[in-house]
């Protein structure tokens, strides 16, 4: 039986370079998107062109009757999951300074980017967990390289909120590790994803890439690679863990 796989935020990115990859292998694989359906069915098409299995499913990683009808639909489609990918996230459409954020702002990038993460876990281990008659599995968050730097002056609520997934996933890693389920993550550094035009950065790429010690910033496809380690038995010792995957960015 194939690998089931959640991917959260898989429509582009380093989502759909880790289905892509997946796809290969035969999994079984849920296109986690929130609102670039054409983009999702576009991936689905692509697993499947390269002999996976795939379905579309729209979910708010922020919402948690959302994340819940996430696995219920994915369920339906595959039976329960063996590997999930929190991948999801956002931020603020513009560099923002302390002094000028707003309540909603700070809760709206927390909600899908850490709290979102947590409930994501919780329905994966309801299934995975050997405690509850599971077959165990494994549990990838993506955290950034703002969980080290801060991203002063920029995005301190996104980077707080990417710390947080490094400090949940050392905590579940511990805790789940007795119930079959591994939890790690990764943290990229520049990475040439749709985001940065997302957040007024279209040309931060190529500039910031440059100034890292390769001279370039990273593809999808080099994080996507780890993350798949992560999930395969390869990594069957490893659980709790962080990588850093950013070309010796600090």
């Amino acid at each position: 039986m194939s690998e089931v796989i959640i991917i959260t935020g898989a429509s582009s990115g380093i989502g759909a370079a880790t289905a892509r990859i997946l796809a290969a292998q035969g999994a079984s694989i849920v296109i986690n998107y929130v609102s670039s359906k054409a983009l999702a069915e576009g991936v689905v098409a692509e697993v499947k062109a390269l002999g996976g299995k795939a379905i579309a499913v729209q979910a708010d990683m922020g919402v948690e009757a959302d994340i819940v009808r996430l696995y219920a639909e994915t369920d339906k489609a595959y039976g329960p999951v063996t590997g999930v990918v929190n991948n999801a996230g956002v931020n603020s459409p513009t560099h923002t300074k302390i002094a000028d954020y707003t309540f909603d702002e700070v809760m709206r990038v927390l909600g899908v980017n850490a709290a979102g993460v947590l409930i994501s876990c919780r329905e994966a281990v309801k299934r995975m967990s050997t405690k509850t008659g599971g077959k165990g599995g494994a549990i990838v968050n993506v955290s950034s390289i703002g969980a080290l730097t801060g991203s002063p002056g920029r995005f301190i609520h996104y980077a707080g909120s990417k710390a947080a997934v490094d400090t949940m996933t050392m905590g579940m890693g511990v805790e789940l590790a007795r119930e079959g389920i591994r939890v790690n993550c990764v943290r990229p550094g520049m990475v040439d994803t749709p985001m940065h035009g997302k957040t007024g950065q279209a040309d931060r790429v190529a500039e910031a890439g440059a100034a890292t010690p390769l001279g370039r910033a990273g593809r999808p496809e080099e994080v996507a690679e780890s993350i798949v380690w992560f999930l395969s038995n390869k990594a069957s010792l490893v659980t709790g863990a962080c990588l850093n995957v950013m070309g010796g960015q600090r």
